[in-house]
Parts: C-alpha cells; structure tokens; sequence
C-alpha cells in the first residue's frame, strides 16, 4: 500500500502551521493559494479525516492534523539528515568513523585530534573503542574499526597499513612497602613466585591471545584494562609489568616502585594501522597527522614532532 502522506504534502502541512494561513503558507513555498488548499484537500480525502479546523477564521488543526504533523516534522528532519550524509559520503567524508585505542595508550592526545577533526568535517560521527592486546588487531581484522592507534607487535593478517609511532618502555612495578621492595636486585623469577600476577585480559575475539606481563606458575588476578592492572597493582593486590608512561605519576608520588628483574622485558613497537583499501578522507586526515606525531615513553605519550 502507497501512502498518501509524501514529502511535499507533510511540507505543505508545516509551513501552514507555521505561518497561520494558506495564503501565508503558499507565499513561502512559492505556490498559488488554491495549489496549497489542494494539496491538503487531496491528503484529507485520502486519509479520510480533517486536518484542519475550518470553522474558525484561521488555519488551526484537529488533534488528528496536530499529530500528523508532529510525526511529519520528525519524518522531515530525517530525510533532510539523510539528504546531507548522502552528499556527504559522496564527497568521500565518512558518515562514520571508527576508532580503535589501544588500553596501553591515553587518550588525551587522540581527543585533541578529534577536536582539530571536527572544525573541518564536524558532520562525520566519531565512534571511539579501546582494546587490549591482539583485540585492537581483531577489531580492524572483522571491520569493528577503521584505525588502531597503538596497535601492539606486527600485524597478524595482510592488508593492513602501518605506521611506526615508537615504543612502549615496561617496568616492573609493585604497591610500596610491598615485601619484594625488601630483597636485592635484580630479582630472579623464582623470588616473584609467591605473588599473584595481575594480567590485562586479551580483547581478542579471533586472534591468538598474548599475554601481558605473564609470568607463569602463579595465581592470577585478570583485569579488564590497563587502567585496571595499575590500579590493582597500586593497591598491592599482585605484580606485573606496567608501561612507564602510565604510571610516572604513581612512581612521583611513591605509590609504585619499579624492581630490575634478571630477566626484564623487552620495549613494545606500537603502530598506527589501517586498512589499505578504505580511500575514506577522514581517515586519511587522522592517518596524515598521526604521522606527525611520535610515542615518548618519558613524555607521557604521544606528541607531536618538532
């Protein structure tokens, strides 16, 4: 069934409600008064009711007139949203854009872009996610996102582009006062043994899980983010690795307290990635000033390049 109600009969509706008249309403669309009282003739008859209220000297509408126009703006703005994210999209601008951070990075950084972003195309949305570990791989693997910033490690499928940003300095830290702090370094792994390990919970769906800062042998306690793993480990609930750059504030504040182990774990490279094939221009923009930047694990994070 074809609906009487088109979009030039709901605009006819609006602008005589708007305007108090017909005559007022055929002004403003550019229309002869009589091609106005058609159109709205014609849509009574169709629908089988009265819109308007002809018994009083101007144009006031029925209770069933009133929300058919209150539906009928709703129906308006949608096609006039529609309409614009289709030029939109047509001028190569995402409708939306999805990005992925890294739980290894901050986010203040990447909120300054999205900040510059917006003054140039504030019509494409912004979807932020954070992943953990091989989930930041995974979600740009099944489509979840459109870049990854922070991206740990080399890729583990093709088709994706990389761009170096640095790397991720780790430090073995524990809550101060805590028992280890007591013993001689570099603390061997059999001197760890005893303590519960605090583990950031891989987001990955499909990919191989890595572990982060696993020491096996040991009870665990896993979190949901790094976030989380400072915070757990501030309050001295086990041990682990934790990235410098996160935690500078605690170590200042004597919160934390890094231990050399024998055997320390090595810098992570971190990346910005993308996939080769999305010709989006707001995601060249973010990929274009991504590269202007670089990770520093003694600056706090991201920065831009001089």
């Amino acid at each position: 069934m074809i609906s009487p109600i088109t979009l030039d009969a709901l605009r006819t509706l609006d602008a005589i409600e708007r305007r108090h008249s017909f005559a007022a309403a055929a002004e403003e669309l550019y229309r002869v008064p009589s091609a106005v009282s058609y159109t709205i003739n014609k849509l009574e008859e169709d629908l089988g009711v009265a819109l308007f209220d002809r018994s009083r000297r101007k144009a006031e509408l029925t209770a069933i007139g009133r929300l058919v126009l209150e539906q009928g703006r709703q129906i308006l703005k949608a096609t006039e949203e529609l309409t614009a994210l289709a030029r939109q999209a047509a001028d190569g601008w995402e409708v939306e854009l999805r990005i992925c951070i890294d739980s290894v990075l901050t986010c203040g950084p990447v909120y300054d872009l999205i900040e510059a972003f917006q003054r140039i195309q504030p019509k494409t949305e912004i979807r932020l996610s954070e992943e953990v570990l091989g989930g930041s791989w995974d979600a740009l693997n099944d489509g979840r996102c459109d870049l990854v910033i922070g991206a740990e490690g080399v890729s583990p499928a093709q088709g994706f582009a990389l761009h170096p940003l640095g790397e991720v300095v780790f430090e073995f830290a524990v809550a101060a006062g805590h028992p280890l702090t007591a013993l001689p370094t570099p603390l061997p792994a059999s001197a760890i043994h005893d303590y519960p390990t605090v583990i950031v919970a891989d987001s990955s769906r499909h990919f191989p899980v890595r572990s982060s800062g696993l020491l096996d042998g040991r009870s665990r306690i896993i979190v949901p983010s790094i976030e989380h793993k400072i915070e757990a480990q501030r309050r001295g609930l086990g041990v682990g690795y934790l990235p410098r750059h996160r935690i500078m504030r605690e170590l200042a504040e004597g919160q934390l307290v890094v231990l050399t182990l024998d055997k320390p774990r090595p810098p992570e490279q971190i990346s910005v990635a993308w996939p080769r094939d999305n010709p989006g221009k707001g995601l060249k923009w973010f990929v274009e000033q991504l590269k202007q930047m670089h990770f520093h694990a003694d600056c706090g994070g991201l920065t831009k390049n001089l």
